[in-house]
């Protein structure tokens, strides 16, 4: 056994892993950022950006979003990192963060900017949630 490691009871990660906690305000920033990313995209397809019927970035953003609003487990702001690193990739990879600066569609240009912004800032206060649901607390 390693110098300063300390095993931990299965029951007490199993209740760690199970607690249900409040919406804390990460949380609702989360929430608050994803819905603006769907706004973005909204504004997108409205603007004519070809999306396809069902556009997958919808099932993407929301169901991290419903997880948080609606489960409130420490683990559940990963889902949401793990969408934001994907859409954030997928813009820079894809090529399509040119659509950033061309204004030629302001509209889809904007949309964009806006889901960025919305993808971005839940996938920080994503990770902001989970330092704070996994710190050790002093009580």
């Amino acid at each position: 056994m390693a110098v300063g490691f300390k095993p931990i009871a299965i029951n007490k990660t199993n209740k760690i892993m199970k607690e249900r906690l409040p919406l804390s305000p990460a949380g609702k920033l989360i929430a608050a950022g994803l819905a603006t990313a769907v706004a973005g995209v909204i504004i997108q397809i409205v603007s004519g950006h070809p999306y396809p019927k069902v556009p997958p970035v919808f099932f993407i953003l929301l169901i991290p979003a419903g997880l948080i609003v609606f489960v409130h487990r420490r683990w559940t702001p990963i889902l949401t990192i793990i969408a934001g690193v994907f859409l954030i990739n997928g813009l820079f990879g894809s090529g399509a963060y040119v659509r950033l600066f061309n204004l030629t569609n302001a509209g889809d240009s904007i949309g964009l900017w806006i889901q960025t912004i919305g993808v971005f800032g839940a996938t920080v206060a994503g990770i902001v949630a989970i330092i704070q649901n996994y710190s050790v607390k002093n009580t």
